[in-house]
């Protein structure tokens, strides 16, 4: 960016981070006019931050695609916050002239869909916007599609462009919503609590716990990792932050780059499945999963996969230090972390969950958590966000947040069509009938569509896609709808470390200066895990604690925890000696039957087999340690 564009950048996202604090917590404007001037700084800063080309003779675009956002979205605006009344075309607002629009409603409403399919092209690549004009394609020439690919009687342009851009079910629909309510709120408190030192008290406190321990840097990885994903709930922002750390300090210790980065990868996709926060997914569920439940629901439910995903990554790091014999490391670690940066960190939490457990809103808790973080924060000065942190944190969050709102607003266009269309209704009687007696192959069609959609997607945006085209099909499989919503968004997060768009794996792999395919194929191999518990808590919804049978609960859980060990080591190659290959292959398949062993008169004799197995194994590896 330029001296003037960086300047621009800032006084954007200072009042982007102002207007968002305000609005949310005291509205003054219209919805639609709130998410209109959220997607106006949103978009401006996308076109800020990613210059068309290097070349700066040709950066001058930029100030055009600026200024063009600024008026469409604007535009929106005018015509709908009842303070412009007086500018209103035929005298009428945006919204009561719905099916009635002026000719340059629909004008505005074109430019408005390229720009934001441009941006959201310059944000995260070409994925989603390339899906996005395939859906609007879809829109307009369904009439000519074979019956296989649910034809429809096709719409006008102007009908489109109403659907999408104009009115509350396009672009300034749910996604928007979303990311303006919560969000960017959680993403800001994550900054300012970066600002405060309290996220280096994370990296700090994991360094003392594992200090003396095998591998213990690679454990330092995966708790940092997964409580400051929590946080930000992006897989490749966490594993630049965190893994500009870890990797280098895992790689002192005797791992592998490719292993250094994997388990760093790994790590950071988990982190948006860990409550209270849960990046965006938690947020997401509020709007979308029916019928409805509250935020402590959510969290609840992801509370026992979370523990039980880290527990396994914890186990497999450690099996794989044993078999390379990495050392311990990091022997010049602080005693006691600074006491006012972990003093911050606990009542940035404490404040949360207590506003939340009192019934609080999820971007009222995190406001007041915001309140506390600052007046805490003020009585040390290493922890005080004075005026220039403040900007230094709204800055950031503006950095981290832009590429979502670009995301979200062009999932509003696909989201659009799926409404206008009713595609929606028509992918699920197609898909249902598959998996109608079967609820397993139900789930491997749900797995394989959610990876294949969240290549290359912000997991979040890929969530609330999936939810979007299968939410029907969800019902109707006599899943639990929560334990059904949070299967899609643990395999949008395990996209992140899928090959061969394995986007964190990736991150990780520029850091560690590793091969980045083999990094990929390292980093899915150590959260294997996570392909696993999606089915398991689908079975068992008691895993999710939506049981009132206390002992059901127990009973599934232990199933699952001891289901761990021998996935653990079937994936390190190492339990108390390195494992030969038809071992690890038992082990697996062990580990698979107490997994995903449905409910029923056979459940108990396929778990006591796996059981078995597991045990010989793990006898006879522990009797091959000792001999040698």
């Amino acid at each position: 960016m330029t001296r003037l564009h960086s300047h621009l950048f800032r006084i954007l996202s200072i009042l982007l981070g102002l207007f968002i604090l305000v609005e949310v917590n005291h509205p003054q404007l219209s919805p639609q006019a709130q998410l209109s001037v959220f997607a106006l700084l949103g978009l401006c800063l996308v076109f800020l931050k990613y210059p068309i080309h290097s070349n700066k003779s040709l950066q001058i675009l930029d100030l055009f695609f600026f200024l063009a956002v600024v008026f469409c979205f604007g535009y929106v605006l005018i015509q709908t916050e009842s303070f412009f009344q007086f500018s209103w075309l035929n005298g009428q607002s945006l919204g009561n002239r719905a099916g009635l629009e002026h000719a340059l409603d629909h004008v505005v409403g074109l430019i408005g869909l390229i720009l934001v399919l441009e941006a959201t092209r310059r944000a995260i690549g070409l994925t989603l916007p390339l899906l996005a004009l395939a859906f609007l394609i879809y829109a307009a020439y369904g009439y000519i599609l074979p019956d296989w690919l649910f034809p429809h009687r096709g719409y006008n342009w102007e009908r489109i462009v109403s659907q999408t851009y104009l009115h509350s079910q396009g672009v300034f629909g749910i996604a928007l919503k979303v990311m303006f309510t919560y969000v960017f709120l959680f993403v800001l408190f994550g900054t300012v609590l970066e600002e405060t030192g309290a996220t280096g008290y994370i990296l700090n406190t994991a360094r003392r716990i594992f200090r003396n321990s095998t591998g213990g840097p690679a454990k330092v990885a995966v708790i940092s990792s997964g409580m400051m994903g929590s946080l930000s709930g992006s897989a490749v922002a966490n594993t630049a932050t965190t893994g500009t750390f870890t990797i280098p300090l895992m790689r002192s210790t005797g791992f592998r780059p490719t292993v250094a980065g994997g388990i760093e990868a790994a790590a950071s996709s988990g982190g948006a499945l860990v409550p209270p926060i849960m990046g965006a997914g938690a947020y997401m569920m509020l709007e979308i999963v029916e019928p409805a439940v509250t935020y402590l629901e959510i969290i609840k439910a992801a509370l026992v996969p979370a523990i039980l995903y880290y527990a396994a990554l914890l186990l497999i790091v450690h099996f794989h230090a044993k078999r390379i014999g990495a050392s311990a490391g990091d022997g010049d670690v602080q005693e006691r972390p600074p006491r006012p940066r972990g003093l911050v960190f606990l009542v940035a939490f404490i404040t949360l969950i207590v506003f939340l457990i009192l019934g609080y809103t999820p971007f009222r808790a995190v406001s007041i958590a915001l309140i506390f973080v600052l007046i805490v924060g003020a009585f040390s000065p290493t922890t005080r966000v004075g005026p220039r942190a403040m900007i230094r944190a709204l800055e950031k969050a503006a950095h981290g947040g832009v590429s979502l709102i670009a995301a979200a607003s062009c999932v509003g266009i696909i989201i659009g069509v799926v409404t206008l269309t009713g595609i929606g209704t028509k992918l699920p009687s197609t898909l249902l009938p598959l998996a109608q007696n079967n609820i397993i192959l139900a789930l491997i069609l749900l797995m394989i569509s959610t990876i294949i959609l969240g290549m290359g997607l912000p997991s979040a945006v890929c969530y609330l896609l999936m939810a979007t085209l299968v939410g029907p099909v969800l019902s109707d499989l006599g899943i639990v709808p929560l334990s059904a919503h949070l299967f899609i968004f643990y395999f949008g997060m395990m996209s992140m470390v899928t090959p061969p768009v394995a986007l964190a794996a990736y991150t990780a792999a520029a850091i560690a200066k590793a091969s980045i395919m083999q990094t990929g194929v390292t980093a899915f191999r150590f959260a294997l895990v996570g392909f696993a518990l999606p089915y398991a808590f689908v079975l068992h919804p008691e895993i999710l604690l939506l049981s009132s049978d206390i002992f059901a609960i127990i009973a599934n859980i232990l199933v699952v925890l001891l289901g761990i060990f021998p996935l653990s080591a079937a994936a390190a190659g190492h339990a108390f000696a390195p494992l030969p290959t038809y071992q690890r292959v038992f082990l697996l398949a062990a580990a698979l039957l107490l997994f995903l062993t449905p409910s029923g008169d056979a459940r108990l004799y396929l778990q006591g087999i796996a059981l078995l197995i597991a045990g010989v194994i793990a006898v006879s590896n522990y009797r091959s340690a000792h001999q040698d």
